[in-house]
């Protein structure tokens, strides 16, 4: 068993062992637990100062998650957009291959939290042959992305021959990897796995660091070891109340990013998922961290503003001036050119 392995084995998986380290009660969060399952590295526990604080916010079970709401299991239309499973085929030329369900912590913000179980860090080689098979007969999709859960529980091995299998594929010129492991887990990234990373290239990493607390030696370190690997390094911060919504914090975490050779490039409006409510922030908070940076720091340090527009209807980046409202409502026109109403958060 590898480092990671082990480190993996050792988390945080139960409400007990978590009330060893922090002031919570098992009994309230029970139901939570039931619903949305618990994992927490020890690594990442560590960072974790005080229960609510801007670490504890994204991992420690919330009975919040529980509330009644309007929010939907699947905001994206994620499952209307898989034609085979596994497989995610939104936008003409790229398509999101699903190629495992666990993560090293399970983030309670989490796009797919009502949809991914603890089970399936073996690759399903049927549908993972269907997958591949379906990009194969698609001269359209240029670019892949490997998600999940984490492409980086895979264990060396089964990554490799994923990314061997896509490599013969001619019309495949782009290999992305969407993976938290160098934040929450950054044992993960090891001399062999960034070898084994530099056979594929033009491939990238993309990370997603929240706050700047999450920069640590140890993530450095793993940062470093991609980057000197010749991998570039994207950073998708998700814009979170409690956590990231101030403009300071924000400009603090872009500028730490590039110090660790991570280049920002979304924050992310909270998706519309049913459990995550307590997290969301009004769209007008992230135009004014927007503001706060645009000016105010250097341009690599200036991220795009990203909706994902409910339904599948894709990204679209904002800025203060390209915002049409009508009370909480805004008029947004995604990637196709359609506009689209997207209903703001009621909080101010």
């Amino acid at each position: 068993m590898e480092r990671w392995q082990r480190a993996l084995s050792e988390s945080i998986a139960s409400l007990s062992e978590l009330a060893r380290y922090i002031p919570i009660d098992p009994k309230l969060l029970g139901p939570v637990v039931a619903r949305y399952p618990l994992r927490i590295t020890r690594y990442y526990l560590s960072l974790i100062r005080e229960r609510d604080d801007p670490i504890g916010r994204q991992c420690i079970p919330d009975r919040c998650e529980l509330e009644q709401d309007d929010l939907s299991i699947d905001p994206l239309n994620e499952g209307g957009l898989t034609p085979v499973p596994g497989l995610i085929h939104r936008y003409p030329d790229r398509a999101v291959l699903l190629v495992s369900s666990v993560c090293p912590t399970l983030c309670r913000f989490c796009t797919r939290k009502n949809r991914t179980g603890e089970d399936g860090s073996l690759i399903n080689q049927n549908s993972l042959e269907a997958a591949l098979e379906y990009i194969e007969r698609r001269p359209a999709i240029r670019d892949v992305i490997l998600s999940g859960g984490d492409p980086l529980l895979l264990t060396d091995n089964e990554l490799e021959k994923i990314l061997i299998r896509l490599r013969k594929i001619p019309h495949l010129e782009i290999l992305r990897l969407h993976t938290r492991a160098p934040v929450t887990l950054p044992d993960r990234i090891t001399s062999r796995l960034c070898r084994i990373l530099k056979r594929y290239h033009p491939l990238y990493v993309n990370t997603q660091f929240n706050h700047p607390l999450e920069i640590t030696p140890e993530s450095t370190k793993s940062c470093a070891m991609l980057a000197d690997a010749g991998i570039p390094l994207g950073n998708q911060t998700v814009l979170l109340k409690g956590v990231n919504d101030d403009p300071g914090m924000m400009k603090q975490l872009m500028q730490k990013l590039l110090t660790i050779r991570v280049r920002p490039y979304y924050i992310h409006q909270m998706d519309l998922v049913k459990g995550t409510g307590h997290f969301r922030t009004p769209v007008q908070k992230g135009l004014t961290i927007m503001a706060g940076l645009r000016g105010h720091t250097s341009g690599m340090a200036t991220p795009s503003y990203v909706i994902d527009l409910p339904g599948g209807k894709g990204k679209v980046a904002l800025l203060p001036e390209d915002v049409r409202r009508q009370g909480q409502t805004f008029f947004l026109r995604n990637y196709l050119g359609e506009i689209t109403e997207y209903a703001d958060s009621k909080e101010e």
